[in-house]
């Protein structure tokens, strides 16, 4: 589907053309305001001419003022864009061999009701992303929220930096999704202050804000009676897209969904609604785009088809706001983490979290137990203590030894066993996963709570 406004470029279309037969049909207020009067004069016409060769007259004419006032201010089905000498090249993008259009372009995005999809309304554009000259993209200051007397969130601080992907983690109830809803400007803050895309969050910059970042919640927020294409044509719309038909192209295939571009949103699965939803979040080319639980209900090709648009805009420039309950995604995906808990629990490389939390370990495994392990470990290099470790089943037996460096351990270490005459069936350095750090974490502050 491609956009064109015939006359008024920016502003939303008031009218649609049919997909079956003639005629336009009404999207907007203003759209229904011209039909009712159109309806009128004809029922006027109809009464006062008393179906005379006039009253045919009188129709045809009310008939061509409603198609050329739909026109005007509409949208056709079909018909090429306006192009114009604004309009600006494709940027490719590292996912599916796909392209997205790289202009900003201006947005507002509203609270929806209950059960509702977020609407987006064009606004002024906002200056190209390249003209910020800010290295971080989101600066959070002792960043509160209170929902009455229930803290969301509570002195929160922390900085991403631009082209970042940056892990947002945390319980069920630990306020990840009121963080996003409150960086995206679409609830308040009860204290503290922060800066998003260069500006700051208040009220006076909130639509600047807005034009610059695309939020994907947990729920798609689809019209289920439209097609994916219609539904990405309808936001495309919202936002003032002129050329929207190749964006909308590019983005479906970036996602792996061109195959169900016509069918409605409401036959989908949830894996992919998830999959029309980033789509949809991908069409605005934004600075930062919050992504709460992008892979929830994906299976596992769909799940690294997403890890692969990811890491595509990474490589874009543009920085990743993504909260999961995937700790293994958050690993292999972000460059840093957070682990939220209403409080900031910690902050951090993965690797580094690990190093923190955990002190680096041996683990040996023999093929008999050591009469005297405590002779064979103590006084090696780079040891600091060992004990036993898990029963590995048969005659083996498993030791793990706490050592300053895995690497200059590990040689002391054989010649050891080789010495003690013990056989060795492997010395491998233990590895503790994210899961391992945030269970810890989370653990310990729930302890001390």
């Amino acid at each position: 589907m491609h956009h064109t406004s015939i006359g008024r470029p920016n502003a939303t279309p008031w009218f649609a053309r049919r997909r079956l037969g003639w005629g336009w049909r009404p999207i907007t207020w203003q759209g229904w305001v011209i039909s009712l009067i159109l309806v009128a004069l004809a029922a006027s016409a109809l009464t006062l001419f008393r179906r005379s060769p006039a009253s045919i007259g009188a129709l045809a004419v009310i008939a061509t003022a409603y198609a050329l006032a739909a026109r005007a201010t509409g949208t056709a089905l079909g018909e090429p864009p306006a192009t114009t000498g604004e309009d600006k090249p494709l940027r490719g993008i590292a996912s599916a061999g796909t392209a997205l259009a790289t202009s900003p372009v201006p947005v507002r995005q509203t609270p929806p009701a209950a059960g509702e999809p977020c609407v987006m309304a064009a606004s002024t554009p906002p200056a190209p992303h390249a003209a910020q000259p800010a290295t971080s993209a989101l600066v959070v200051d002792h960043l509160t929220k209170y929902f009455g007397e229930h803290a969301a969130f509570e002195d929160v601080s922390f900085t991403v930096q631009t082209g970042e992907v940056f892990g947002f983690l945390g319980p069920n109830g630990a306020g990840k999704t009121t963080m996003v809803r409150t960086l995206g400007t679409l609830i308040v803050p009860t204290a503290g202050s922060a800066r998003v895309a260069g500006l700051p969050l208040r009220a006076g910059h909130g639509e600047e804000i807005r034009q610059r970042i695309a939020i994907m919640p947990e729920t798609p927020g689809l019209y289920p009676r439209l097609s994916v294409t219609e539904n990405l044509a309808f936001f495309a719309g919202l936002y003032g897209l002129r050329n929207a038909g190749p964006r909308i192209d590019q983005a479906l295939e970036a996602v792996n969904l061109t195959a169900r571009a016509r069918d409605l949103a409401g036959s989908l699965s949830k894996g992919l609604r998830q999959r029309a939803a980033l789509a949809r979040a991908l069409l605005n080319d934004p600075a930062i785009l919050f992504l709460d639980e992008p892979t929830a209900g994906l299976d596992p090709v769909a799940a690294r088809e997403v890890h692969d648009l990811i890491n595509g805009l990474r490589r874009r420039g543009v920085t990743v706001f993504l909260t999961t309950h995937r700790l293994d995604e958050a690993e292999r995906l972000c460059d840093r983490v957070a682990i939220l808990n209403t409080r900031l629990v910690t902050i951090g490389r993965p690797d580094e979290l690990r190093q923190t939390q955990f002190s680096r370990s041996l683990v040996v495994t023999t093929a008999a137990p050591l009469s005297r392990p405590d002779q064979v470990f103590m006084g090696l290099p780079a040891v600091q203590s060992w004990r036993a470790g898990e029963a590995t089943g048969g005659d083996a037996a498993s030791y793990v030894l706490t050592v300053s460096d895995p690497a200059a351990a590990a040689p002391g270490v054989s010649r050891a066993l080789v010495a003690a005459g013990a056989d060795i069936v492997s010395i491998t350095e233990a590895r503790h996963s994210l899961e391992d750090v945030y269970l810890e974490l989370v653990d310990n502050q729930e302890g001390r709570s």
